[in-house]
């Protein structure tokens, strides 16, 4: 995972827990899991809107 072991891993959430505190752990969670998602429909979306503009400019001529 991007050449980082258990060991830096650690250290990268325990410096997010001192920044953040425990509280915000599950907004920031539910902030990422949405923009992930986000990103993946628009993503599988894109093709689509595509397919809409070829269609369009067959339409149009």
């Amino acid at each position: 995972m991007f050449g980082l072991g258990m060991s830096e891993l650690l250290v990268i959430l325990a410096i997010i827990l001192i920044i953040f505190g425990v509280g915000k752990l599950p907004q920031i969670g539910e902030g990422l899991g949405k923009a992930i998602n986000g990103f993946k429909k628009g993503i599988s979306e894109t093709p689509k809107i595509e397919e809409m503009k070829k269609e369009g400019e067959r339409d149009s001529k």
